[in-house]
């Protein structure tokens, strides 16, 4: 397996360099440069077995030769040895044709957990069979930060720094990145929003002597062994529901377009899903954009759901590669005059295809807070207000049909994350898991600083290992 960049000037790579380089050095992404085609009888094979064995099937033809068949099989192992639930994915049925699948039984309860603790075993693996070290710099609108730094703290070969928007996530969310006690581990409060933080580390990744001197990866989604790792639960999840004599619709609220591209990559493969449902809260961009064929940056308002305050959608880029027809020159040309003007329209050819096969719903805070409420009265379960979007969507895009296909929602985060929007949709105030649960005393380790990336970078320098030894 080799992967191109979806803006056709880099190098290919294999699955390794590809995951230790995380954003290619044209500024694309990195992506698989053929999808890996499964037969009916390749996934009826992994019905009705563990995560942790389908894991290994879907992910081997991805990681290629970069790992051998007993490494990558420890990885999975200890990664998914961390989560409260045997079955990592588990199915929960709503109604007759509506079905949840949590995935927040990982440590720091979010479904960034599923890619990131397998992420930081590959590394552990990979960096000392290289006998090399690499900094990590990441932006996060609230969830990825604490998964990727619990998967990577105390790491010997790893010095992680997380940059996230001030007093733009929830408590809880902040607390589980900064109460984390390790040398290896720094947290960076950016006076912005989290658009401002993911430029950031994307102007990091484009200074090639920056990039070089702390020999700086990724743990972002722009990194692609996140999106291989989230492939995984897509196929348990339409298994478990009939697949491949059945198909299956997904329904997820997503931001940033990573999460709900791992969905279209299963399909590629081959797994039948009929539609990929788009939640969105009131920061609309990918609404808008399959509502539409058009994407306009508007400002990012602060919202109940903070993971999905986002404008700039970054995987939605792998998407659009496959709409160019896979020519990285026009697809870069065209990212830059977005960046420039702040719009974009999709390429007519193949666009109905591809409206066809993405929904996408808009809630604002009154509708997430309803959603939420509306759900604890029928079923009497606490959700989240990202996990409550992404039902509703499934909801909007199910209603007035017969013989629904059925429709697996992604719950994306433990209510406990939010406390106060699940209190105040449903009157009661969720409890943090034991393991969390002194977690509000525990004493707060960061830094903030200036929406300025020249600080950030001297910062960075001057607490990463690297950047003293080059």
């Amino acid at each position: 397996m080799r992967y191109i960049s979806t803006r056709g000037q880099a190098p290919k790579l294999n699955f390794e360099a590809a995951m230790l380089t995380g954003l290619a050095r044209d500024g694309g992404l990195y992506v698989p440069e053929s999808w890996p085609q499964w037969s009916d009888a390749q996934f009826a094979k992994l019905a009705g077995k563990p995560y942790r064995q389908v894991a290994a099937a879907v992910m081997k033809p991805f990681v290629g030769n970069s790992l051998t068949a007993a490494e990558l099989d420890k990885a999975i192992g200890a990664a998914y040895a961390t989560f409260r639930h045997q079955a990592v994915a588990p199915l929960i049925e709503v109604d007759e044709s509506l079905w949840l699948m949590e995935l927040f039984h990982g440590p720091t309860l979010a479904f960034k957990d599923v890619a990131l603790q397998l992420l930081g075993q590959l590394y552990d693996i990979v960096l000392k069979a290289r006998g090399e070290r690499i900094t990590v710099v990441g932006a996060t609108s609230g969830d990825t930060g604490s998964a990727a730094l619990e998967a990577c703290k105390n790491r010997q070969s790893i010095d992680i720094f997380i940059l996230h928007p001030k007093g733009r996530v929830s408590e809880v969310q902040r607390r589980q990145m900064t109460t984390i006690d390790a040398g290896n581990v720094h947290n960076i409060a950016i006076d912005g929003s989290f658009d401002d933080c993911q430029d950031m580390v994307k102007a990091m990744f484009n200074d090639p002597a920056f990039r070089d001197r702390i020999n700086m990866s990724a743990v972002n989604s722009i990194n692609w062994a996140r999106v291989m790792a989230q492939i995984v639960y897509y196929v348990t999840g339409a298994l478990a529901l009939g697949a491949p004599g059945r198909s299956v619709n997904f329904a997820v609220p997503s931001g940033n377009f990573g999460n709900v591209f791992a969905g279209y990559a299963a399909r590629a493969m081959g797994l039948p899903i009929d539609e990929l449902i788009i939640g969105s809260n009131r920061n609309d961009i990918l609404t808008r954009f399959f509502n539409s064929g058009a994407m306009r940056i508007s400002k990012v308002t602060p919202s109940l759901s903070p993971s999905m305050d986002i404008q700039v959608s970054s995987n939605l880029e792998r998407l659009l590669f496959d709409l160019f027809d896979r020519k990285g020159e026009k697809l870069g040309a065209a990212m830059t005059d977005f960046r420039k003007t702040g719009t974009f329209a999709a390429p007519k050819k193949g666009w109905p295809r591809t409206a066809k096969l993405f929904k996408a719903h808009r809630l604002d805070d009154r509708e997430t807070l309803s959603a939420m409420r509306d759900m604890y009265k029928r079923t009497g379960m606490l959700i989240d207000p990202h996990s409550a979007i992404g039902l509703a969507a499934a909801m909007a895009a199910g209603k007035g049909r017969k013989n629904a296909t059925p429709t697996i929602a992604l719950a994306t985060a433990h209510p406990a994350k939010f406390p106060d929007a699940v209190e105040k949709a449903t009157g009661i105030r969720p409890a943090l898991p034991a393991h969390l649960a002194d977690l509000l005393g525990r004493k707060e380790r960061l830094s903030e600083l200036p929406n300025d990336l020249k600080k950030v970078q001297d910062y960075v320098l001057a607490h990463t290992r690297l950047g003293h030894n080059r």
